[in-house]
């Protein structure tokens, strides 16, 4: 399905700061090996139902698995979070993971380990940061934030080495450090009994980003997030009532989800429901997603779709999000295995 504008406003509104945040992703069969996490299909567990709520506070999404075959399959599960920078901090970028992340599996509680890979256009090279001595911290951690969270500081040699094979070195700002992205992945082993329904349950705090100046309304923001007349009207009347008429110092949240690893089940997702929900009735929300939104109440839209195959990700707008969704700002990961 082609992606239409979904906008969501609302018109009299006040200011606050910006708050850019970032969410996680679809759960998807996958793989771990020397080569890092490896997508591929199954043909044989189908994902009946998914329900997904987003919102700038909280993310909570269910699933319902059916394991089609004759016989019981185990899989590893991947749940991927959305790249950021190792060193430089840019729009829509965010370090860490998300806040109180949770898997339950029929109600129960399930662990989970945290892998780290490090990416360099596109190409892994985690084993590569590995073989210079860098440890799973050394590689996901901002130099500037590592320092507060006691994790060891590159050794001159290592910066050396890691700049002698082009990992290391000068980035937009000038500044040098890490070239590398960082890729979090969530990753546990399932058992899908034959003919029988697996829920799936994750909640969850997106990680809260960066700070105010990073998502002015600009011509390329609208066009990402489908802004519409509407949507663009109400903001730059509270833009211009603030004398920032780009909006920069306007708060909004940017809260991404990877909704194409549900392509990893059979037959894509069968029964899909996304439910937007505001925190209050005066928040803008834009967004670009197939199907048609309808109105629950004054802080809920919901879409369903049938037989869904997720042709790009999921990335929502939030405008007018209260001064007190900054709590979360600089809370530094937590690696766990």
């Amino acid at each position: 399905m082609k992606p239409t504008p979904a906008t969501l406003a609302t018109l009299l509104l006040p200011l606050f700061p910006l708050l850019p945040l970032a969410a996680s992703a679809n759960d998807g069969i996958g793989a771990v090996g020397a080569g890092g996490i490896v997508f591929h299909k199954t043909d044989a567990i189908a994902m009946k139902k998914e329900v997904l709520d987003v919102s700038h506070r909280r993310i909570s999404v269910d699933y319902e698995f059916v394991n089609e075959s004759a016989a019981d399959v185990e899989e590893t599960i991947v749940f991927p979070l959305p790249a950021y920078p190792a060193f430089e901090q840019v729009s829509d970028s965010y370090y860490g993971q998300p806040d109180g992340f949770s898997i339950a599996v029929d109600g129960k509680p399930v662990r989970f380990d945290t892998v780290v890979q490090a990416l360099l256009d596109g190409v892994d090279v985690t084993a590569r940061l590995r073989k210079l001595g860098l440890s799973d911290a050394q590689i996901a951690y901002h130099p500037s934030f590592g320092k507060q969270a006691g994790v060891a500081p590159l050794s001159a040699r290592q910066r050396q080495q890691l700049a002698g094979s082009k990992l290391y070195g000068a980035g937009q700002t000038g500044d040098t450090g890490p070239l590398w992205e960082v890729q979090i992945n969530y990753v546990w082993k399932q058992k899908f009994p034959s003919n029988k329904v697996v829920r799936v349950h994750h909640a969850y705090r997106p990680f809260v980003a960066a700070g105010p100046g990073e998502s002015g309304m600009d011509a390329d923001t609208a066009k990402r997030y489908c802004a519409d007349a509407a949507f663009l009207t109400s903001w730059n009347r509270l833009a211009a009532r603030h004398g920032d008429p780009g909006g920069y110092w306007l708060n909004a949240a940017k809260v991404a989800y990877i909704l194409k690893t549900g392509n990893t089940w059979k037959r894509g997702i069968e029964d899909f429901t996304l439910n937007v929900r505001k925190d209050d009735p005066a928040e803008l929300v834009s967004l670009c997603f197939p199907g048609t939104f309808r109105k629950i109440d004054a802080k809920t839209y919901q879409v369903r779709l049938r037989n869904f195959k997720p042709a790009q990700d999921l990335d929502v707008y939030f405008g007018n999000v209260g001064a007190e969704d900054g709590a979360n700002v600089g809370r530094m990961p937590v690696l766990r295995k």
